[in-house]
């Protein structure tokens, strides 16, 4: 009986080793987890501010005529980034790093593969139609065009698209691409 009681006793200590091991390491990556997100959050507003003083979108734009948020992407990005290398030390901690690192990063890689071909689909077509807009001499600020039902007067031309101004004074946004798809009649003033 007192055999029987030490084996009980050895396997309830081992147990709460056991246990009390997979909870400490459980209780570390939550907190690696929660400072990580919030530091993660705290430099991507940061970076997000320091841009804005910069004034890198209204710098883009003017130098570029791309209208994107610059600002808004890299501070996002590094929000992420941060997310992201949390996520594997919380991992880490617990022991899952290789298995789960590979799934995770191969998600990653994914997402960014569609992502950059979903954003260059629409964006290399206009970016080209700019160029030949611009080198032709299509169109140019100022002229009086007719674009289908449309009677409009060109008030600026980018490399993405062509901002025009009709009679009603509305503003209407068209991308280089459709722009050279489409039958354009200069008329006179």
């Amino acid at each position: 009986m007192v055999n029987e009681t030490s084996v009980i006793e050895k396997g309830i200590t081992t147990l709460d080793k056991l246990f009390s091991g997979i909870f400490t390491k459980i209780v570390i990556a939550i907190i690696i987890l929660l400072i990580g997100f919030i530091i993660g959050k705290i430099l991507g507003r940061l970076l997000q501010k320091v841009l804005h003083e910069f004034e890198m979108d209204k710098a883009l734009k003017k130098s570029a005529g791309i209208n994107i948020s610059l600002e808004h992407f890299l501070g996002s990005f590094l929000t992420y980034f941060i997310y992201f290398i949390t996520i594997i030390m919380a991992l880490n901690q617990l022991g899952l790093t290789t298995a789960i690192l590979n799934m995770i990063s191969g998600a990653v890689i994914l997402l960014i593969l569609i992502s950059l071909i979903l954003a260059i689909k629409d964006f290399v077509p206009n970016m080209m139609a700019g160029i030949f807009i611009y080198q032709k001499g299509i169109i140019k600020e100022g002229d009086l065009i007719a674009l289908d039902k449309i009677k409009a007067k060109v008030i600026e031309t980018t490399m993405m698209e062509t901002k025009l101004e009709s009679k009603n004074k509305d503003i209407i946004y068209i991308p280089n691409s459709l722009l050279i798809k489409k039958e354009i009649r200069k008329l006179k003033r």
